[in-house]
């Protein structure tokens, strides 16, 4: 991957890269506490988000909140351009203490109402408000408040489309990938296994996993123990400890989530928490 632009900090970041072949096995899920805007240039891509898979065309936006998973999936080995933003909710608490801005990320179903095409912008140059977004690169003071200035005011139109939307558009119903992956998120605090789960939708333990491996980029045991770390870690954000945190998220066993979360954030629960 070649990084064309790139910022960083602990509540903001964004990027603009490029791979120019890109391999298909180098694109796996993500799961994050971050809102993430993601804004496609180029390339033959899908992109799959919490068993939906939806078709990228040039100049299309995909919005993820935090704990929405969400893969490329690689079609073709064409040069692959995409802009991506993530984002901290308390990035808004001073101009938007209600987070008003954010209803478009938080107001539907997981995986439903992610894409927005060029077409919604109209006059609207996505492409221009990316490309001026990143264009400051001198030091990182201008770079944030650069970047700054453009968020809001995309968050602002994605918004209105979202409202023009919730009075157009029928909630879509989910198909069988769709179902799956919101049957493990509703019980993701239970006791969950792959025989378990294959046996509520009538599959082989096979073809529940290869499913649901193609629906969201990860396997189903990646994917529930990152939702659960991702749910354990918000709690403790929010005043839990972390034992507490392990038994309510769905972890029989502190030792288990122990590891899982070191591995995953790189140290330990108690740790920059």
């Amino acid at each position: 991957m070649s990084t064309i632009y790139q910022y960083l900090s602990t509540d903001l970041t964004a990027h603009h890269a490029i791979d120019e072949l890109p391999d298909a096995k180098s694109f796996g899920m993500h799961i994050h506490d971050l809102y993430e805007i993601y804004y496609f240039v180029s390339g033959e891509v899908n992109y799959l988000v919490e068993g939906h898979e939806y078709t990228l065309e040039p100049n299309t936006i995909m919005i993820m909140r935090p704990g929405e998973s969400h893969a490329a999936k690689i079609l073709k080995e064409k040069p692959y351009q995409r802009y991506y933003i993530n984002f901290h909710a308390s990035l808004l608490d001073e101009i938007d203490p209600e987070h008003r801005l954010l209803r478009a990320f938080t107001d539907r179903d997981l995986g439903f109402g992610n894409q927005y095409r060029e077409s919604e912008f109209g006059d609207i140059p996505l492409k221009k408000i990316f490309e001026s977004m990143y264009r400051c690169r001198d030091n990182d003071y201008n770079k944030r408040l650069n970047i700054s200035i453009y968020l809001f005011l995309l968050l602002d139109k994605i918004n209105q489309f979202f409202d023009q939307r919730e009075t157009t558009q029928d909630k879509p119903s989910g198909g069988l990938s769709e179902q799956m992956v919101a049957y493990v998120n509703r019980h993701l605090k239970e006791e969950l296994t792959v025989p378990l789960l294959a046996k509520e939708f009538y599959l082989s333990t096979s073809q529940f996993s290869r499913i649901f491996k193609q629906a969201t980029g990860a396997s189903v045991w990646e994917y529930i123990i990152r939702k659960r770390l991702t749910m354990a870690r918000e709690a403790m954000r929010s005043g839990s400890l972390a034992r507490e945190a392990s038994d309510s998220c769905g972890f029989g066993d502190y030792s288990v989530f122990y590891r899982a979360y070191v591995k995953h954030f790189g140290h330990a629960p108690t740790e920059g928490d």
